[in-house]
């Protein structure tokens, strides 16, 4: 057992060492039986494939900041780890790996091919996991989940036989986006909309009876080899008249009719829209509510298939070149034109995306979200921090429509359902009858009810889109459909922490699957934070090449400082984060103030467990203060034990965090340590140095416990060094109940007095160092204020003043005092004679004027009026001012042996020659400088340093005034010399008010 720490701290071997601590003892291992409000949150789990990045660094920080906080308030909390299994991320990943092999997935055939998908996830899927480890998160590791586990793959069963007995999920041939590089289908949200210069090409299509043209436009054209119509709107004058003709589909040769429909735009290019009702949604319900037919022209590859006539084996781009050509020389080409437009993209796949019909498997949306917002809207269950996002998730459960959960891949949730082949000679097709059951037992009995015992099943091949089982996760989780004792304990979980782009890919997916499977929102409160920006405020992302790998940070600094930056970042719930990081060197000046930050912590614990004389705070017991020091730190203790409490409650963990930075670094290790060492030496009263003791131990751990939500490893090591835990104890501070605010200590008029005197010390301090006065030097300092109780509370403080401000005399004046230190001598009784016969004086002759103009019309009641009025400003002006009289006395009464008053400022003294002067409130602080320090030789240093500067802002400003420089240089070199100019300015600024303040 120690009780001290290391003369330096080590975050690496420091944090290793509590990781381990932590999840081999099994600290945070969740019991549904022990006592305490539940508190609950699902990690928002990451993919398998996936490495940690900011946005995983930001998500887990923040929760579990709120974890460790609510379990130290006593919650029987649960935060549990796991991840997802990314069907496509890790179908691309062995599909890639086969391809160097010369292989496809077909070659291996599926069996195998998932074999190797387990010893992927085997080998290569824990890495995520363990670097969320590194962040030294408070999870269950004992509850940890995969998404194709065998409890979750039973909740995905159980979900999807469920929604298809209800009607709610159901097999049709609609409209799908389409990616040709995975091959598969993806939903609307896995769809990147993305910006191109593309080209709109313009042809005519002949009537059949040879009359003329239709001129239409599109951004493809080789989907004209599918146009099944062409269509104009029905209040289309120039139209009317052909509605019900037909065309003939150049290079096809096929004859199409010309169809009157709303939807189209009469003001849009010519008001003729080609219908291609099998490549195009809008198309799509053109084609079904005119009965045309639909024509599908592409293979799953992005190939043409054989409706594609002569372009049949092309890619689909190859065949846009060869249409226009071949267009081009049948003589139908108008003009080609340039165009930019959107063009849907594989957030996947990385290529457009092709609308394609397919036979695909839906959920039936509607009743879901109808359900989700009947919540929101009668129960306003979730709540959403920052409000705003709440109608953006209203919004988007309105537009929803059916969600297409089918992909073409192998490493998934299987599609439960099987077909009946033997009916379809061998081969699923979409007429192929199939039975949906929880495996392939319980869909034989079905299919022998209906089709006899000789009938042959094949499972469908089609896996489930990676969000339908991540839509289930905050209660498969806990065991439904089974009704676990984790489900009845910590369902609804408390919390989602998450970035606002996932609100529509996950968010609303498991509040509908929760709504319907629970009959509850899966949880109470939805935070929605910002994102984690780069150095140059952008957004991160894998294409630009921008991401910050927080791991390099963590190597670098620590775990504990990357936390604390990323949480005291977020000043204000959903605000976007900033993150300060130099490329070329790996450092980040925010994460570097984090790691100054735990330094700053470390050295001031290692001092008072020096001067504990090896007790700890339990042995030494509650301070009771009688100190004006010892009080004020308790009340400001209290009062942010107050405000982090506040804070952690309402989501402001920034807030919380940039609180606790300041009473830690500000009040408790510059002022209170400071305050107090004279108290701890050996021979100070005994009494005093005690309750020193008592106090700067109480606070220290009350600190230790406040921030360990925040800084949990560097916290948890001093905290068992300051209490003087043995080697083997099971014991953790993340187990020790939060701070509670004692009211009856916290006194705010204290702590504003107090602040008087820090200002004031602090204000010497600077003068001294302005006035290049040595540290070991003590000075003369003279404060002056008007105010009585200024005056009360700095006599108060002369102590401290003079400790900490290396003072040796110290005189603190009001206004009269002031007089005394400059005149240092007392008034003449005849002067005060004089006063009262010069009042009588000017009063009686203010009475005789007005006397003499009385009687005058007009004139009386105005110079009534104007000697009134002078002479209460004579009295004012010359008899309530000290300085006015003394002006007035010298005129009448001239003495050699009295010392003249220069003019000067009412509460500054004369006496004190050449002075440094600083204020603080209404406090004036002179500090006199003559014997000081060499006036000359000050004053000649700061003429040359301001002379130095000086020349450097007329360089900059003319680098800056030179055009060719502004609008040739790059654009970082110039806003580094605006930079320079303006620090430049500021330092001269600095420097004039310097020399001024000592002339």
């Amino acid at each position: 057992m120690t009780t001290n720490l290391p003369s330096l701290y080590d975050p690496f071997s420091t944090e290793a060492k509590w990781q381990k601590f932590w999840e081999e003892k099994l600290l945070y291992k969740a019991d549904p039986d022990r006592n305490g409000e539940s508190y609950s949150i699902m990690i928002p789990p990451p993919n398998v494939t996936g490495k940690l990045h900011m946005g995983h660094a930001l998500d887990n920080t923040l929760i579990d900041c709120l974890v460790r906080y609510h379990r130290m308030k006593g919650c029987n909390a649960l935060y549990l780890p796991g991840t997802d299994h990314a069907s496509i991320a890790v179908q691309t990943i062995l599909e890639k790996q086969l391809k160097e092999q010369g292989k496809t997935r077909y070659d291996v055939g599926r069996e195998k091919f998932l074999e190797r998908a387990w010893e992927w996830k085997a080998e290569s899927g824990g890495t995520i996991v363990n670097q969320l480890r590194r962040l030294g998160v408070s999870v269950d590791w004992t509850r940890e989940r995969f998404t194709m586990d065998e409890g979750l793959s039973k909740a995905v069963l159980s979900a999807f036989v469920r929604l298809y007995e209800e009607g709610l999920i159901y097999r049709g041939n609609y409209l799908v986006n389409w990616c040709p590089a995975s091959q598969s289908a993806v939903s609307d949200l896995e769809v990147d909309q993305k910006e191109v210069d593309g080209k709109l090409w313009h042809f005519r299509y002949p009537l059949t009876d040879g009359s003329g043209y239709m001129e239409v436009a599109t951004t493809r054209p080789e989907t004209m080899l599918g146009d099944t119509g062409v269509a104009v709107n029905p209040s289309d004058d120039r139209y009317k008249n052909l509605i019900g003709k037909t065309l003939t589909l150049p290079i096809m040769n096929r004859e199409i009719p010309i169809i009157a429909d709303e939807l189209v735009d009469p003001t849009f290019g010519t008001g003729c829209v080609k219908v291609t009702p099998a490549h195009d949604p809008n198309d799509f319900e053109m084609g079904k509510r005119h009965d045309l037919p639909f024509i599908n022209i592409m293979n799953k590859d992005g190939t043409l298939n054989e409706n594609a006539g002569e372009f049949q084996g092309q890619d689909r781009f190859v065949a846009r070149k060869n249409v226009v050509a071949r267009l081009e020389a049948d003589g139908v080409l108008v003009k080609i034109e340039d165009y930019k437009h959107s063009v849907p993209y594989s957030e996947r796949g990385k290529v457009p995306v092709e609308p394609l019909l397919s036979t695909q498997w839906f959920v039936k949306i509607r009743p879901m979200a109808d359900k989700a917002l009947e919540f929101l809207d009668q129960t306003r269950s979730p709540s959403f921090y920052p409000e705003r996002w709440k109608k953006v998730y209203r919004d988007w459960l309105v537009k929803l429509k059916d969600w297409c959960i089918s992909r073409q891949l192998w490493w998934g949730h299987q599609i439960p359902a099987w077909y009946a082949v033997s009916e379809t000679n061998g081969e699923i097709s979409d007429n192929t009858p199939f039975f949906v059951a929880k495996n392939e037992e319980e869909a034989l009995e079905k299919a022998k009810s209906q089709f006899g015992e000789n009938v042959k099943l094949e499972r469908d091949g089609d896996v489930l889109d990676t969000w339908f089982s991540s839509g289930l996760w905050p209660f498969s989780t806990l065991g439904w459909p089974e009704e676990t004792e984790d489900l009845k304990k910590y369902y609804p979980t408390s919390l989602l922490i998450t970035g606002f782009d996932i609100i529509f890919f996950w968010v609303a997916r498991m509040t509908m699957m929760a709504g319907h499977f629970t009959g509850e929102m899966p949880f109470k409160d939805v935070y929605i934070h910002g994102l984690v920006l780069d150095e140059n405020g952008k957004k991160m992302s894998k294409s630009k090449g921008n991401g910050i790998d927080p791991l390099i940070l963590i190597d670098k600094y620590g775990t504990d400082a990357l936390r604390y930056t990323l949480v005291k970042e977020v000043i204000g719930v959903g605000q976007d984060i900033r993150f300060d990081y130099n490329r070329k060197t790996d450092e980040s000046p925010s994460v570097e103030a984090s790691r100054n930050f735990a330094n700053k912590l470390w050295n001031a614990a290692r001092f008072v467990m020096m001067n504990l004389d090896g007790q700890t705070p339990q042995q030494l017991g509650i301070p009771s203060a009688t100190e004006l020091s010892d009080k004020w730190i308790l009340s400001r203790f209290h009062k942010v034990v107050q405000e982090t409490n506040n804070y952690m409650d309402k989501y402001g963990m920034g807030e919380a965090a940039k609180g606790l930075y300041e009473f830690i670094w500000g009040d408790f290790c510059d002022w209170y340590i400071e305050l107090v060492k004279s108290r701890l030496q050996e021979d100070a009263e005994p009494t005093s140095r005690r309750v020193a003791q008592q106090t700067l131990a109480y606070v220290l751990e009350g600190i230790l416990k406040l921030l360990n939500p925040f800084m949990p490893h560097i916290t948890e090591e001093i905290w068992h060094t300051l209490t003087q835990q043995a080697e083997n104890s099971d014991n953790s501070l993340s187990l020790q109940k939060y701070p509670e605010a004692d009211a009856k200590l916290i006194n705010s008029d204290l702590e504003e007095e107090f602040e008087l005197l820090i200002g004031t010390i602090r204000t010497i301090r600077n003068l001294r160092a302005e006035a290049d006065v040595k540290p070991s030097v003590e000075v003369t300092v003279q404060l002056q204020s008007e105010s009585a109780k200024e005056r009360q509370i700095l006599n108060t403080g002369e102590a401290y003043i003079k400790d900490l401000a290396k003072v040796e005399k110290l005189t603190i004046a009001g206004e009269e005092n002031s007089e005394k230190v400059a005149t240092k001598k007392p008034q003449n009784p005849l002067q005060l004679i004089f006063f009262v016969f010069l009042t009588i004086l000017l009063a009686r002759v203010a009475y005789g004027v007005a006397n003499t103009v009385d009687g005058m019309p007009f004139f009386g009641t105005f110079f009534q009026l104007v000697g009134l009025g002078y002479l209460v400003w004579f009295i004012t002006i010359y008899l309530f001012s000290a300085k006015k009289r003394q002006e007035l006395q010298q005129k009448f009464f001239k003495s050699s042996t009295e010392t003249k008053l220069p003019e000067v400022e009412e509460s500054q003294p004369t006496d004190l020659g050449e002075v440094a002067t600083g204020v603080v409130g209404t406090v004036q602080v002179l500090l006199p400088l003559e014997g000081v320090v060499d006036m000359e030789a000050l004053r000649g240093k700061l003429e040359k340093n301001l002379s130095k500067i000086d020349n450097e802002v007329k360089s900059l400003t003319g680098r800056l005034s030179n055009s060719k420089f502004v609008d040739k240089a790059p654009a970082d070199v110039v806003q580094g010399a605006r930079d320079a100019l303006a620090e430049a300015e500021k330092q001269a600024e600095i420097l004039r008010d310097r020399l001024q303040r000592i002339k």
